[in-house]
């Protein structure tokens, strides 16, 4: 298998001098919950970084809440009602649903039966996810997060990007992780897989990398969000296996290097800040 060559990040859209609104990608963001309010802001606040515009929209009010909050600090998304999400969907680019909407309500529920159960929390994620991935099965899509969790592998869009670690591999495709797995799921469903973990595997129909860095800093709540939001920001204006793979690339690149400095006392805050840095250092070469 070949490893992901840096070279390809050369390949990346670039913004042109001459620019004007809009011209550099526009997405829209899908997520949140009453427990998960930061990982939507995560994924928001890498994309506003390299997207002209990104659009935010939340079925949980209590997010919208948290998110004009955080408005006052940082200015570069627009919250959008949720009953008008639709239309800023089909304005957008690219979607990316799932971060922080919820598998299941209660923590209470034993890790062990988890994928056997679907409570009323589990069942609205389920329904919205349903209903927007089938009704723009045309758009750019990356599915993370609760949605990757309690989809239906059939649902998935051709040329959408999914981001599961190795037991959202297993819940989804009913099937353990392999890197032959992987690349067998991508031709079915006409998609890019992103198999995070150590070793960072992207597949899709007729391709497959190895992704490598990281540490044991990147283990911490919130780094896939970080990465989901990336991916989106990048699909909006890229291919999709060009988009995932340099995503895992330059999220790892900028996790080690943070970890040359401060060792695993990083979090995921501080590499939804970092990333720029790296993305201009390894586009630029």
């Amino acid at each position: 298998m070949n490893v992901f060559n840096p070279n390809e990040l050369k390949k990346l859209y670039q913004p042109k001098s001459d620019s004007s609104g809009e011209d550099n990608g526009s997405i829209t963001i899908i997520g949140g919950s009453e427990l998960f309010h930061g990982a939507p802001i995560l994924s928001l606040k890498v994309a506003s970084r390299i997207c002209d515009m990104v659009f935010f929209a939340t079925p949980e009010k209590s997010v919208g809440q948290v998110a004009e909050n955080i408005k006052s600090k940082l200015m570069s998304f627009v919250w959008v009602p949720w009953e008008d999400v639709d239309e800023y969907i089909e304005k957008s680019d690219a979607v990316l649903i799932g971060p922080g909407m919820m598998r299941f309500r209660s923590e209470k529920v034993p890790h062990a039966e988890r994928h056997n159960i679907c409570d009323e929390a589990c069942q609205e994620t389920r329904s919205i996810t349903q209903r927007f991935l089938s009704k723009y099965k045309s758009k750019r899509w990356v599915i993370d997060g609760g949605s990757l969790q309690v989809m239906e592998a059939d649902w998935i869009p051709k040329d959408a990007i999914i981001t599961p670690n190795k037991k959202e591999f297993q819940i989804l495709f009913n099937s353990q992780f392999s890197i032959s797995n992987s690349q067998s799921f991508a031709k079915k469903y006409h998609c890019v897989i992103v198999a995070k973990g150590q070793e960072t595997i992207v597949a899709s129909p007729t391709d497959c990398v190895l992704v490598k860095g990281g540490n044991a800093g990147m283990t911490k709540g919130g780094t896939g969000d970080v990465l989901a939001g990336l991916t989106v920001a990048l699909l909006a204006k890229n291919d999709p296996f060009l988009a995932a793979s340099a995503s895992s690339y330059i999220e790892k690149k900028a996790a080690d290097m943070l970890f040359s400095k401060l060792g695993t006392g990083y979090n995921a805050d501080d590499l939804a800040d970092f990333l720029p840095q790296v993305f201009k250092l390894d586009t630029a070469k």
